[in-house]
């Protein structure tokens, strides 16, 4: 069952539409079960100024595009390419533990969703392509 705070979280549309300014751009699709995003994200000096995108996805996947898209703004390219990579390790290992800067992530990171993992990483991995890390 999907919880209520999921559902809010993917409610909050504000980085939801494209706007056709962007210095990178990308769209992927989940190949397991189908889910699209397409993003762009505006890089300045190695640090992201914003993230926009649009899918064609379950709940789980608008909530990550959302939260990402509002918390990718603090990061710099090198802070994504160090870890996101290691939050790939919680699909691997039911154990680990979320870094602090991810603790908004916890209500999708958890052992209820391990199945939908693929679902919630999409949006991480479209920064990744777009960034080419």
């Amino acid at each position: 069952m999907i919880s209520k705070k999921i559902i809010r979280i993917a409610s909050n549309t504000s980085n939801v539409g494209l706007n056709n300014e962007y210095s990178h751009k990308i769209s992927l699709k989940n190949k397991l079960c189908g889910d699209k995003i397409t993003l762009e994200l505006i890089v300045l000096k190695k640090k992201i100024l914003s993230m926009k995108y649009e899918t064609e996805s379950c709940i789980y996947c608008e909530a990550s595009a959302s939260l990402l898209s509002k918390k990718i703004k603090k990061f710099n390219i090198q802070t994504i390419k160090d870890e996101f990579g290691n939050l790939k390790n919680i699909s691997k290992n039911k154990e680990f533990k979320i870094p602090k800067k991810f603790a908004d992530f916890n209500e999708l990171f958890n052992s209820d969703n391990f199945n939908k993992y693929n679902c919630i990483f999409l949006p991480f991995d479209a920064v990744i392509k777009a960034l080419k890390l």
